[in-house]
């Protein structure tokens, strides 16, 4: 058995160490010309934490030979990169019964469209799944235990998968066959991550954060069931799972956005420090264009783009939500 991890960044490198003994070969591939030396030759990154590679861990920038017979292939690269990565999975010819699973979490910016639509575009016969859960890089690097769902048209895709990539004691997956609502759980609980860490910076109390992940959420079942997710998905792991961690979890970096606008900082100035993207920031615009698009109330996401795109006060953006017109707590079915 073969896995290839596209993209060596954090959750990659976590991805490629967690896997390795589940493989009889690993290759691990980077778009990035610029990779550290540490990593060609020894196996290890310092960037953002240390992550320790296993010698059997084959990296390289060729990546026909990172996807021949690769069995599962991982898409670990930004959003904004997804389109350009599988063109370049066309040309090197990746064949439709290799299975690529997806763990980017967020919208396409202008399309508004999710990343399975995307590679679907692309590579319409490509067997295919998505990966998302309360998932925390350092903490699965440490061993912490986790659980994911993996997502899938076809059961058997989704079933593979799991049995594959599951970890006994440390990854637990389950599988789901709701491709739309795990994806839409995992993209716009970042807007609302962002929204938490603001809160936390500002020690507003955990009654704030809860009613902001509990009303954070209703606008993300809003939006999700309006384009076809099962409403249930959202209190599942792909959901309720890990808007939960995210939202609580200085280890999120949309979490550490959110506390840095809050003291004041310009966007462009927190994703320079962070040095690794925060997909909620553009997860945020895209949000709120779809809902503008489909007349659905986001106030919490408005108010997120709001603090991430404009001049004007977040603290005071933030607390005129607690202004805004008297309505009825709507309900959910979880059907």
């Amino acid at each position: 058995m073969k896995l290839a991890v596209l993209g060596l960044g954090c959750w990659g490198l976590v991805l490629t160490k967690l896997l390795t003994s589940q493989f009889d070969e690993v290759w691990g591939w980077s778009r990035k010309q610029d990779l550290s030396e540490d990593l060609l030759l020894h196996k290890r990154s310092k960037v953002p934490f240390c992550v320790e590679l296993d010698e059997k861990v084959n990296i390289t920038h060729d990546l026909k030979s990172a996807i021949d017979g690769a069995d599962i292939i991982l898409l670990v690269v930004s959003t904004s990169a997804i389109r350009v990565v599988c063109e370049q999975l066309k040309e090197a010819g990746i064949k439709d019964e290799q299975i690529l699973v997806n763990t980017s979490k967020g919208l396409e910016l202008p399309s508004l469209k999710r990343m399975s639509e995307v590679i679907k575009e692309v590579l319409p016969n490509q067997k295919f799944a998505v990966l998302s859960g309360p998932t925390l890089a350092r903490e699965v690097l440490e061993g912490q235990p986790t659980a994911a769902s993996v997502a899938s048209d076809d059961f058997m895709v989704a079933k593979f998968v799991q049995q594959n990539l599951n970890v006994d004691g440390r990854f637990r997956l389950y599988t789901n066959d709701d491709v739309i609502g795990v994806e839409f759980g995992g993209s716009l609980k970042n807007v609302i991550a962002i929204a938490a860490g603001f809160i936390s910076e500002l020690d507003m109390g955990d009654n704030a954060k809860g009613a902001i992940l509990t009303r954070g959420m209703a606008e993300i079942v809003r939006v999700g069931t309006a384009l076809g997710a099962k409403p249930s998905t959202f209190w599942g792991l792909s959901g309720m799972g890990d808007l939960i961690a995210t939202c609580s979890s200085p280890l999120s970096r949309n979490h550490t956005v959110g506390r840095m606008l809050a003291k004041g900082k310009k966007i462009d100035d927190i994703l320079a420090e962070l040095g690794s993207v925060a997909e909620g920031v553009k997860t945020s615009k895209a949000i709120c264009e779809l809902s503008e698009k489909l007349n659905i109330d986001t106030p919490i996401s408005h108010a997120i783009y709001e603090a991430v795109y404009s001049k004007e006060n977040s603290k005071e953006i933030f607390m005129n939500l607690m202004s805004r017109e008297l309505k009825a707590e709507e309900t959910f079915s979880r059907k």
